[in-house]
């Protein structure tokens, strides 16, 4: 099934993804956004062309792969840990076999099933790739579950991960 917006909004828990960008190719999900975009608007993409992850990496097939912008406030230093705030809701919907490989790879059993991709230019963009039901590469690992639910998981829990990062940061 694709994830198209008449399939993903009424799925939603948050606001995260109510501003839906949905391609079923794309060269990557990192630059579906509009300037206009506003804070928690998700785009996702079927296939990627030139996807990557860190390191320049190609990342351009897998079950989910899709980016999330974030305008969070200053100071810019701290938004690195963004990063983790996604690996933590990748790896949290994922469940309890998933770990996290710092700075941006979610592991089960040793194998790589899901990657975070931070670019921030003004605001943040967090790529995120998720192996589901397969993958292509040799010695990654999938996870076995269903898209939507898998993708309505992360955005939520990525909401709430975002929103203590937040209060973190306005204690410290």
């Amino acid at each position: 099934m694709e994830l198209t917006a008449d399939v993903v909004l009424p799925a939603l828990r948050g606001s995260f993804g109510r501003e839906y960008h949905y391609a079923r190719e794309a060269p990557t999900t990192q630059r579906m956004f509009p300037g206009s975009a506003a804070h928690g608007a998700v785009a996702l993409a079927e296939h990627q062309t030139e996807g990557r992850g860190r390191l320049g990496r190609s990342w351009t097939d897998s079950g989910l792969m899709f980016s999330v912008l974030l305008e969070p406030p200053p100071p810019v230093a701290g938004w690195p840990e963004l990063t983790l705030v996604a690996a933590r809701a990748v790896a949290d919907a994922i469940g309890p076999d998933a770990e996290i490989k710092h700075p941006n790879d979610v592991l089960v059993d040793g194998r790589k099933v899901a990657g975070v991709l931070a670019e921030a230019s003004g605001r943040v963009v967090l790529g995120i790739g998720i192996n589901v039901g397969g993958t292509a590469w040799p010695g990654s690992g999938w996870v076995d579950r269903d898209r939507l639910e898998l993708f309505v998981d992360v955005l939520e829990r990525l909401e709430r991960g975002y929103a203590d990062w937040l209060r973190r940061r306005r204690r410290d």
